[in-house]
Parts: C-alpha cells; structure tokens; sequence
C-alpha cells in the first residue's frame, strides 16, 4: 500500500476466507469437504467515517417516504399493517422506462461530495 493511505480489509461473501468463518451455508458448502471461492477477499481505500454519509441516507429516506406518502415511519408502519401500503413488481422494461433514457449522455452524481 501506498504510505498514508488507510486500508480496510475486504471479504466477499463467497470467498474463502468467509466460508472459514461460517458463510459457506448459504453457497452450499457447510457438508462439504471441498470448498471453492465464489467470492475474493482483499483490501479497499477506506472511504473514511460513516457519520459523512448519514445526512444522504436520512435524506433518501424523506425521499422515499414523500414519494410512498407517510408523513412518519409510524404512518408508514400503520399502512403496512393496514393493507394501503403496496408494492409492486416492475419488469426490466418498466425499469428502463423508469430510468433515465433517451439522452444523448449524463453524469450520475449519488450525493454531492
């Protein structure tokens, strides 16, 4: 690693170091003698504190909530509960649609850094 960058530690959940240590149920491998990675493990830039990135989550959250229209995750709790909160599967089609298309380029930007 270059000096002055942190690393964080990296371990998919198919890799061999997580079957060590108990994923290899959900790939099938827990009876298994013979275990084959499915996964990798290595390491990645730490990205830095979480506590940067809550304000987007919280703000996600709002987004989702006004666009499925619960003032409060306790209205939204009394829709699920109640039948009036539904959701629904979109075909691939209706995903292309419901992304953005028909422009000749665009910059997808998650949150403002």
């Amino acid at each position: 690693a270059e000096p002055g960058i942190r690393l964080k530690r990296y371990r998919g959940m198919g890799s061999i170091d997580a079957m060590k240590k108990g994923s290899d149920d959900r790939y099938f491998g827990s009876s298994s003698t013979v275990k084959v990675a499915q996964g990798v493990s290595g390491a990645v830039q730490d990205k830095g504190s979480v506590h940067r990135f809550v304000p987007y989550l919280i703000q996600g959250i709002k987004h989702g909530m006004q666009d499925i229209g619960a003032r409060s995750v306790e209205e939204l709790r009394e829709q699920l509960y109640s039948g009036t909160l539904r959701f629904e599967l979109r075909s691939p089609a209706a995903q292309r649609e419901g992304g953005v298309h028909g422009l000749h380029s665009f910059e997808r930007k998650l949150f403002a850094s």
